[in-house]
């Protein structure tokens, strides 16, 4: 298993102890779960980078790396819907968009093929992962600044959920050809 491998199975490895210190209500544990979290999101940038620098881009890394990034923006988006923060309407339309492509790259596996994913789709995610960083410093902020975190945490939740809309579609439409109809 090469570098980049496995520091994608480190960001898969720091869910439980992001989504356990979060689930800890104290202030502190949740700030500890966003470094938790910030921590697994920049892996998502180091892994590509080691493996396109070093030429390590495998199979296994174009299934892992996605699935690393749904796993955590997931475990992050079900937190903040328990902690009312995140729309019930927000987390079903990304789940809505995340079981699609995970579909269609079942249908392209089953045909030998692996999709790896778009510019929209890396901008989704870079997007969903600033929502939740955002949020969850704002989870605390109403108290100390009399922000409306609320306000801010669901517009930038909503733009997120936009560019997954627009991934989604356009994931669709460029493997639209996998699908065979019959």
């Amino acid at each position: 298993m090469n570098t980049a491998n496995k520091i994608t199975l480190i960001r898969v490895l720091l869910v439980p102890v992001f989504m356990v210190l979060f689930m800890i209500d104290n202030t502190m544990c949740h700030y500890a779960a966003l470094g938790v979290f910030v921590l697994a999101s920049v892996t998502d940038a180091v892994d590509g980078h080691i493996a396109r620098k070093y030429n390590q881009i495998t199979t296994f890394g174009k299934f892992v790396d996605p699935l690393a990034d749904k796993v955590l923006t997931t475990a992050a988006f079900l937190i903040l819907m328990y902690y009312e923060r995140m729309s019930v309407w927000a987390v079903m339309i990304v789940l809505t968009r995340e079981f699609m492509v995970a579909g269609v790259r079942l249908v392209a596996a089953g045909d030998g093929n692996v999709v790896a994913a778009s510019m929209w789709g890396k901008l989704k995610t870079v997007s969903q992962m600033a929502a939740v960083i955002a949020t969850m410093l704002l989870l605390h902020a109403e108290r100390f600044l009399g922000v409306p975190a609320q306000l801010i945490s669901d517009l930038l939740i909503w733009i997120s959920v936009l560019f997954t809309v627009i991934s989604g579609i356009d994931y669709l439409a460029k493997n639209w050809h996998l699908m065979k109809l019959k």
